[in-house]
């Protein structure tokens, strides 16, 4: 059975370094959807309602869902905005999605800003216009990823729960 994965919340709050990793852990044939990778890398448009992303997200999320054992999708994701992903997902993986929040406090999203590759692209006023606060999705069953919670201890937890399913 196909899975999928989805790591959502603010920028800085470690999704895409928690995303690689289990990337890693699971090996082969696990296939890492990263929406800043397809909005601004490969599209170079803009987020927001009916950003041009959302088509291209749609197809590889169903590309994984063909193709893949594991699929993990992770970014900001904007619940409102991206809501007919998240229905897709459901539909295409029913029981087998495992859903993430990173409900991360701003000030601890700058601080972890600061050990990015990227820290310079970017500062503090760019990441507070992007913030969401609480951002659930109402499609999505979320967990909620807090700032107790070590790097290892989310992966752990996201590994066991996907492995033991």
């Amino acid at each position: 059975m196909h899975k999928l994965i989805i790591l959502r919340g603010n920028s800085g709050s470690g999704k895409t370094t928690v995303s690689r990793e289990l990337q890693g852990m699971f090996g082969r044939n696990t296939m890492l959807i990263s929406q800043d990778v397809v909005r601004r890398e490969i599209l170079n448009v803009s987020d927001g309602i009916d950003t041009l992303a959302l088509p291209l997200l749609k197809e590889l999320l169903k590309y994984g869902s063909e193709h893949s054992e594991i699929v993990i999708l992770e970014g900001i994701m904007v619940a409102d905005w991206y809501k007919p992903l998240f229905e897709l997902a459901n539909d295409l993986y029913g029981s087998e999605v495992f859903a993430y929040y990173f409900d991360i406090p701003f000030e601890e999203t700058l601080v972890r800003h600061q050990t990015r590759p990227k820290h310079n692209e970017f500062g503090e006023e760019a990441m507070r216009s992007w913030w969401v606060e609480k951002d659930y999705s109402d499609v999505l069953e979320e967990k909620s990823v807090t700032e107790e919670l070590s790097k290892d201890d989310i992966v752990k937890t996201i590994y066991e729960a996907v492995i033991g399913s």
